[in-house]
């Protein structure tokens, strides 16, 4: 049995965890699989968006811990963990976390990585490895402040102690949420509706807002002016503008 679905829905493309048996732990063989998957889809000019699922009671439950346990410190410095997660984070298309039940650990990791969150009622967010004798380590720290602030993060970091989905989308962690039946449909609706879009503007918006996260104001407002004035030249630019003033849809070609 295969530990990560691959399915193409239109241009999106549909990875969903399969590890259930384990609660869809985030083992180095899967993440390996999810790497080489959005790593094919980056070259794919047909995916124009991902999303990332686990089923309908979790998301992911954490690391492997069985892996983990086998590690002391020269085999965690010689990990090929953060290597795999780089990988993850590289990719250059929008990413949308659907989630359902847990997501602990590394697997809020995971969501963290994502652009937009759509949730169901049933998620629930932590980095439980505080409880362990541990930390997060593999972005966890990082990417929750940026996301959530200083007050929430460090609460949930050092008390190990997960929120629920309507804290979650309070905070920001979350954009959307639904009955979690519906999880997986509507958020392969809201990655349609953002493929539809100029995949070269896409991307461009997406390095942008990263940058946000990572510069100060004034860099980054020119890096925004710098992928503005390159979209300027792009095919996809004129049959934008153009589609608008016809009162036509754009017919957007990645040029």
């Amino acid at each position: 049995m295969s530990e990560l679905i691959v399915a193409r829905h239109e241009r999106v493309l549909l990875l969903t965890l399969n590890r259930p048996q384990a609660r869809n732990a985030l083992n180095n063989a899967l993440l390996e699989q999810i790497a080489s998957e959005l790593e094919k889809a980056a070259r794919d000019a047909d995916i124009s968006a991902c999303v990332i699922f686990g089923n309908d009671r979790f998301f992911a439950a954490g690391a492997d811990l069985n892996e983990m346990a086998a590690n002391d410190m020269p085999a965690t410095l010689n990990d090929i963990r953060p290597r795999l997660w780089a990988r993850i984070d590289a990719f250059n298309k929008p990413l949308i976390a659907a989630v359902n039940g847990y997501a602990l650990g590394a697997g809020c990791e995971l969501v963290l990585l994502c652009d937009t969150v759509v949730a169901g009622d049933n998620a629930r967010f932590g980095l439980p490895e505080i409880t362990l004798g541990i930390m997060p380590g593999a972005g966890g720290t990082q990417r929750l402040i940026r996301s959530v602030g200083k007050a929430l993060a460090s609460r949930m970091v050092l008390t190990g102690e997960a929120i629920d989905v309507h804290q979650a989308q309070q905070a920001g962690l979350v954009s959307d949420v639904y009955p979690a039946g519906l999880t997986l449909e509507y958020a392969l609706k809201l990655a349609k509706t953002i493929a539809r879009h100029s995949p070269l503007a896409l991307q461009a918006a997406k390095q942008a807002l990263r940058q946000s996260q990572e510069v100060g104001l004034h860099a980054g407002l020119q890096q925004e002016r710098q992928l503005f004035t390159l979209l300027s030249a792009t095919e996809d630019r004129q049959e934008g503008i153009n589609a608008f003033l016809q009162k036509r849809q754009p017919e957007f070609k990645g040029r």
